[in-house]
């Protein structure tokens, strides 16, 4: 059979992968309401699904802060609010992540999330705290329990598709380059208008528990509202997964302006936000600068994006994401050795985050360095298992190594991670072609 060479949409194209095996239930209390609601998960499925998917959601934003003063910071704010929730036994995590846009998560198990676009934006302890609280709001109402529960099992799929389809636009980005997927934007889906607002009440309600000013709720939204006139390019993620309208603006104003009247002595640590966050508000430029360069990624105008990118690693030489936004964007313009050069510089910045490995794999296969990007998507393997765009890949280096048997294991493996999607539509062609059933 002829051989058949991966086309630029082949590369493009992020595969999902199964949400796995949810225990089947009926109906469960919901810790918050009391009230008896529909549910198949259970919590140790939400804590399962939390451990296999965060860790790759976490490197997708590029990894969590390496100012370790400044996460211990946010985890400390965090471990604050959950003695005061709903669901004080979770496995609750806080951090902050690399990435440059605005936005924050939750994973159904307790992994929170932050990014520093949106911790540069901040201005006070208070408004961290009504963000995690909102995220941890998430949590103890089970909205992403809830969402899977009401879906079937045909459905998990086609869903897992069509998030990672309205959150990323197929660019050369991150879904470009496979990174996508391993079911983790299933759990990040768009809330409804009525879980926001759920979570707002619940973030009133912890923050105020925990001793910080409702106020922090209502600076928190004007920063949302405002970033969204000024540069809606940069919380564009946020938004389409946590949906701002007007309404929920105003519950929460009149909701925090309630808990005022009774509020004594709130506070809202302004001088302690500060202080931890001086080096962060150092890299404004840069991760400005990187902002703009996403927004031309997407738009695939990428002369536009490589100036903005070298202007922010003018202003920050050894920022972990800016380099490897440097590379995606070479290894766009097909400009390998220059997007390899940026990914060894990652490495070396960042060792322990695994996505510079991906990427490197990446711009080595497009380059036709078969040794070097087995030797790195091998190296990104031990250091985050469990990513099926890794055994794809691996399988189609291995192809072009002409080590058939080889490629054949791995694309079996990919299969049975992620049997959908146009990667698996094209291993199956290949085992189709050399005789061997899927």
């Amino acid at each position: 059979m002829a051989d058949r060479s991966l086309t630029r949409r082949d590369f493009l194209g992020g595969s999902a992968a199964a949400a796995g095996a949810i225990t089947l239930g009926g109906c469960a209390t919901n810790p918050v309401s009391g009230r008896r609601q529909f549910m198949l998960m259970s919590q140790a499925d939400e804590i399962r699904i939390d451990r296999e998917h965060a860790p790759h959601q976490i490197s997708f934003d590029y990894g969590p802060l390496q100012d370790n003063r400044l996460n211990q910071y946010i985890a400390a704010t965090g471990d604050r609010l959950t003695p005061v929730t709903h669901r004080p036994d979770m496995p609750y995590s806080f951090r902050g992540v690399n990435a440059a846009h605005v936005n924050a998560y939750a994973f159904p198990g307790g992994t929170i999330a932050v990014t520093r676009g949106l911790l540069l934006e901040m201005q006070d302890e208070s408004q961290l705290a009504a963000l995690l609280g909102h995220e941890i709001g998430h949590v103890t109402a089970r909205h992403s329990a809830a969402a899977m529960s009401t879906a079937t099992a045909t459905q998990l799929g086609i869903l897992l598709v069509g998030v990672a389809a309205t959150l990323y636009d197929e660019d050369y980005g991150d879904l470009a380059l496979g990174l996508g997927g391993v079911g983790a934007f299933l759990f990040l889906a768009k809330y409804s208008r009525d879980n926001e607002r759920e979570a707002d009440k619940l973030a009133i309600e912890y923050m105020t528990r925990a001793g910080y000013s409702p106020e922090g709720i209502v600076g928190l939204m004007d920063i949302l509202r405002n970033l969204n006139q000024r540069r809606p390019n940069s919380i564009e993620v946020m938004f389409s997964t946590h949906p701002m309208s007007e309404d929920r603006y105003r519950d929460a104003l009149r909701r925090a302006q309630r808990m005022a009247d009774t509020a004594v002595d709130m506070k809202t640590g302004r001088e302690r936000y500060m202080d931890h966050t001086v080096a962060l508000r150092e890299k404004r430029e840069a991760i400005t600068a990187m902002q703009k360069g996403q927004t031309a990624m997407r738009k695939d105008e990428f002369d536009k994006a490589e100036t903005q990118f070298a202007r922010a690693l003018q202003a920050a030489p050894d920022d972990y994401t800016g380099l490897l936004l440097m590379a995606k964007t070479q290894i766009a313009r097909e400009r390998y050795v220059e997007a390899l050069a940026h990914t060894v510089a990652a490495q070396e910045v960042y060792p322990e985050e695994p996505q510079a490995w991906h990427v490197g794999g990446m711009a080595n296969l497009r380059a036709g360095n078969y040794n070097n990007a087995l030797a790195s998507f091998r190296h990104y393997e031990q250091l985050l298992p469990g990513n099926p765009n890794t055994l794809f890949f691996t399988g189609y280096t291995l192809e072009k190594m002409q080590r058939r048997p080889d490629a054949i294991e791995h694309y079996r493996s990919y299969l049975q991670k992620a049997p959908n999607g146009e990667h698996a539509q094209y291993v199956r062609q290949r085992l189709d072609e050399w005789g061997v059933a899927s």
